[in-house]
Formats: structure tokens, sequence, C-alpha cells
């Protein structure tokens, strides 16, 4: 315990703070002068000395959210740009109060986690502004011992596992490198880092997935395992054997997760992200010149050595024309993440397995739809946003791949990725969903032909009719821009802003449907669904191909079967003879020729 009779200069070790250039909002900075707090699309007014105990609005996560005191950050950004002591004052009355009216350990031990990074993060970026002197008289004394009573409330309540765990550890060894004479032997900081360790080599798979599955949650726990990198390299503290080595595989999702205009998906919970920062960050702790090379979009470091890439465990496999390095600009390169694997352990797992989402020419053309909410309290739109019809896959009889629940599925679907082959030209992914909700068969084959364009063929096997769904969600701004068409050899078909897609001729009907969007979370824009339906089949095969940009595009199937495909896709003129084959033991054979 410290005296708080004497005024102290008392602050934080300087830290490397890896969400530092993600708070630096003059604009937010000012309304929490005002006292006004924008979080999950939503601005409240609670004045500088608010009630922090009430619930706030409709949705707990508002608070959640609010509690953990972001906007500090953007006020003393504020305060070293202006030197204008009015935002040190608003952060000093926003803690103060927290202090005077919150109970250590009301909050769950990952929302006291957040917050204690960022009362730690804020507070050393006030004390590095050349305007700054020290905080109100006993301020800093009060937070010293705040701080240490909430870690070692949340030492003893930590979340059993997953993202909250990782991040709660991190802040444990934040808040010990912070204060180190609040452990002199350096204790505390050797377990917390064991302790992280052991969460490390848990939680990221060994193809380097979180164990989640989600995009955006494992972009958010990568960043606490590079933060203590980062923190342990500046103060000369030793890892344990492999951490950093681990921490590299989780970096190589993150690297080929990445969109070509530098963002991040927002598969399963989550939402769309800039991680370029982070993966800079990686290259250079890591002395990894791929990771750079994608932080600059291609104009620093080098390549990274593989397009198609799969990681097996996670369930995702990438499809990629280039980097940047062949014909195309980096932005402009073709992308596609196909998720043929688990739900993901907990319950941030969307029911969209054999989903896609793909980009081109600087824009995501079919798109993840996002989160939106985490409450079912509002119009179900919880369930909506995690369920099948709100995701690139087929959807059966009206009915999610999985019986909904708002936290884990307690009987999850299956999926599985049958096989995978790659020729000059073609690249091709088969995989596979079993639903326990009906008894019908989903195989995918996906196949990027000529670094350019897709086609993909949907196998629907069953004892009995059913509709089938295959649905296609287009990105906001194609809103009002999305057209019906019918290509030259009678198949349906869109074409909006930057994409032009065919259907095959066939038992399927093309329409579109009202959809939604979530690029962040409590923000929904409108969006286009393209459905491709067929009705009263026990099988159907459904053929959609993809086209980036207005081309003129057919599509013509000769032969398709459960085990393959083969026709003929003729883009702006040029045709392109196409098949692909599984043979008994799982093996394909792929192959593409070209004639003008």
């Amino acid at each position: 315990m410290t005296s708080s009779g004497a005024q102290s200069t008392l602050s934080p070790a300087p830290l490397v703070c890896v969400i530092d250039h993600l708070h630096r909002d003059m604009q937010i900075a000012g309304d929490a002068v005002e006292g006004r707090f924008t979080h999950a699309g939503s601005t409240v007014a609670l004045g500088r000395r608010p009630d922090w105990i009430s619930q706030i609005g409709h949705d707990k996560e508002w608070r959640i959210e609010w509690v953990k005191l972001y906007e500090g950050l953007d006020l003393a950004h504020a305060f070293a740009t202006t030197g204008d002591r009015e935002y040190l004052t608003a952060w000093e009355d926003l803690v103060e109060e927290f202090c005077d009216q919150v109970a250590v350990g009301h909050d769950t031990s990952d929302v006291s986690a957040r917050r204690l990074q960022n009362w730690i993060y804020a507070w050393q970026r006030f004390a590095a502004a050349p305007a700054y002197r020290e905080l109100r008289h006993g301020l800093a004394e009060r937070l010293v011992d705040r701080i240490a009573a909430d870690a070692l409330h949340l030492a003893v309540n930590l979340t059993p596992g997953r993202n909250h765990r990782t991040m709660e550890l991190y802040a444990l060894v934040i808040v010990t490198m912070a204060f180190p004479h609040n452990d002199p032997g350096g204790e505390r900081l050797r377990g917390a880092i064991e302790e992280l360790d052991r969460n490390l080599r848990t939680d990221i798979w060994d193809d380097g997935v979180h164990r989640e599955c989600s995009s955006d949650y494992h972009m958010i726990v990568l960043r606490s395992f590079l933060g203590t990198i980062a923190n342990a390299q500046k103060l000369g503290v030793a890892l344990p054997d492999g951490f950093v080595e681990r921490v590299g595989l989780a970096c190589d999702f993150a690297l080929h997760v990445q969109r070509p205009d530098g963002t991040t998906p927002s598969f399963s919970d989550g939402d769309e992200g800039d991680y370029r920062r982070l993966l800079a960050l990686g290259a250079d702790l890591l002395g990894r010149d791929d990771l750079r090379w994608a932080a600059t979009g291609g104009t620093a470091g080098r390549p990274p050595a593989g397009r198609n890439v799969a990681f097996p465990v996670g369930g995702y496999a990438v499809q990629r024309s280039g980097w940047g390095d062949r014909e195309r600009a980096y932005v402009d390169e073709r992308f596609c993440l196909f998720d043929v694997g688990p739900l993901g352990d907990g319950g941030h797992g969307h029911y969209d397995q054999l989903s896609v989402e793909i980009a081109a020419d600087g824009a995501t053309l079919i798109i993840d739809p996002g989160r939106y909410t985490y409450t079912d309290e509002d119009g179900q739109w919880r369930h909506y946003f995690k369920g099948t019809a709100a995701h690139n896959t087929v959807m059966i009889d009206g009915l999610d791949q999985t019986p909904y629940r708002r936290s884990a599925p307690k009987q999850p679907s299956v999926a599985t990725l049958l096989a995978r082959s790659s020729v000059d030209g073609l690249d091709v992914v088969v995989g596979e969903v079993r639903s326990v909700v009906h008894d019908a068969v989903h195989v995918r084959d996906l196949a990027f032909v000529a670094d350019d364009f897709w086609i993909v063929v949907d196998h629907l096997r069953s004892e009995q009719p059913h509709r089938y769904e295959a649905r296609w969600h287009l990105a906001a701004g194609a809103a009002g821009q999305t057209t019906l068409v019918v290509d030259a050899g009678g198949g349906g078909g869109v074409t909006a802003p930057g994409l032009t897609m065919v259907v095959a001729r066939g038992a399927a009907s093309v329409s579109i449907e009202d959809g939604w969007v979530s690029p962040v979370y409590g923000v929904k824009l409108p969006a286009p669904v393209v459905v491709a339906a067929v009705v009263g089949h026990a099988d159907a095969d459904i053929v959609t191909l993809i086209v980036p940009g207005r081309r003129a595009a057919s599509v013509v199937t000769e032969v398709v079967d459960l085990n393959g495909w083969r026709g003929r896709a003729t883009i702006a003129g040029i045709a392109h003879e196409i098949r692909w084959r599984r043979d008994g033991s799982g093996g394909l054979a792929v192959v593409v020729e070209v004639a003008a």
C-alpha cells in the first residue's frame, strides 16, 4: 500500500501498447470531455461523473464496452497533441468516479482485464505528454492500489479458457511490468507468463488457427501474444522455449487470411478489421519479411511463399492469385477464404460450414455478413447473423446446419476437407458437411480458374426431396445496384458492382432477396442476397460461376456427379475447358484447357 498523503509523480513504466494506433480520435476525446460515449452503434450522454453500475440500453454489450474505457487512450492522445488539461481532467473524473462506485470484482474477469490494460495504456500516454505534471492529488496512489487489487482478484478468478483467459493473463503481465515495485521478486510476472504459455499451446492449434475458429478473435488473441513478446524484449524478460515459434504459427494464419485490401474478414463472431499494424509488429518481432510484405501491401519485405494454402485443423482453405508480385497490383489480387472445418470451440462459431468469401480488384464481392449483436432480446438478430441463411453456403429446407443456441452448440454439424489439388491455372478444394438437423449431405467443389474466377459446384444428396438454396451475400455497396440477368445458355445470374454471377442451366431458379451485413458490432447495413434454389428434388447439383468485373460470362455443364465436374466456362469470349474428378482413394485429378 502506498501513502496518499502527498502529491506523487508516480506513473506506470512505459510499455509497448499494441492498440496505440487504434485510439487517436479527437472526436471521441471531445465527446468524452462532454460526457458522451459511443459503442455498438449508439451514443449515450452520461456526463463526466456517470453512474458506472447501471446497465445502459437494451444491450448489455454497450456497458461492457463502455466500462473498459477505451476513450482514455483518445483523451490521452488529445492531451498530448494539444496540451489542453481538460482532456486529462475528464479522464481523472471518469476513473475516480469508477473507483468510488464500482467494487473490485463487480465486472467479469475479461472486462476487468481490458479495463486494467486501458487504464495503464492511457496513463502512460498522459505521463509521456510534454504538458503532463502529475495526476490530481492522491489519484496516482489510489489508482496503483486499485490496479493491484483488481489484478489480485483477477489472478484467482481467471476464465477457464479461450480468448478471455488470454486477455486476462496478458493483463496480469502488463500490470506486473508496469508496476514492478508490487512484484519485487518477479514471481507474479513469471507465473503469468507461464500460464500464458500454457494458454498459447492449448488455444493455438498446430496449424496456427485459434481454437474458436473466428478470424477476428484470432487477431485479437494474437495481439496479446505479440504484445507479450514486444514487452518482454523491451524489458529483457525471458519467455518460455517455443513461445515465439508458436506465435509464429498464429501469424501464418493472420497473414493468409488477410484480404488484398489489407483487411481481415469477419468469419464467425467478430468485425471486419485492419490488422496491418499487427502484422508489421510481428514482422519486427519475429524478423519475418513475409509479414512485412502483407503489412505494407507489397512495398517492403518479400512476398509470402504460398498462395493456395490450407489450415487443416482449423478447417480453412485460402485461394489467392498472387501477392502483388505477378501481373496484378497487390490490392487487385483475387482472394477466396473457404470454411471447411469445425465450428470452433465455444460459442463464437456461426453455422456457416462450406461458406466462402471472395474479393477482387480492391473490393469484397461475396462477403461474410459478420455478427451484429450478442443479444437475443432485439428481434432475434443474434440468430439471424449466426444462422446458416446469413452465410454463403447451402441452406436446406430453411433450417440451420446446427440447432441454434446463443452460446456453444450441443450438436454441431461436421465439416470435412475431402480433397485438394492444383495444376497451373486450376486449384480445386472439395469439402463436405453433414448436419444433425436433416439427412441431406452437402459436398462443395470450389474451383479457382486461371487465377481469375471461380466455379462452385454444390452437390446435394438425400433419400427424400428438399428445398436447396445456395445463398450468396453481396456487399452493402451492391444494394440497389444488383440486376437479374439470363445468360446465353439459359442459366440465371446477376450483375452487381465489380461482379458477374451465373448459375448454370438446370433446375435452379435465381432470385434476389433483401439481406444485411454488419461490418462492426451494433451496425447493420442492407445488402442483397442472391439465391439459387432447387425445390422438390432429393438430389441436385447447383453450378455457380463467379467472375470479378462486369464481363460477358457463361457456364455449361457437360458431366456432373458427386465425384466431379466437367464443363466449359466462357469469360469475355475466352473458353476454358475444365474438369476435375475424385478417385476412390480421395485423390483429385484436375485439368484446365484454354481456347480462344
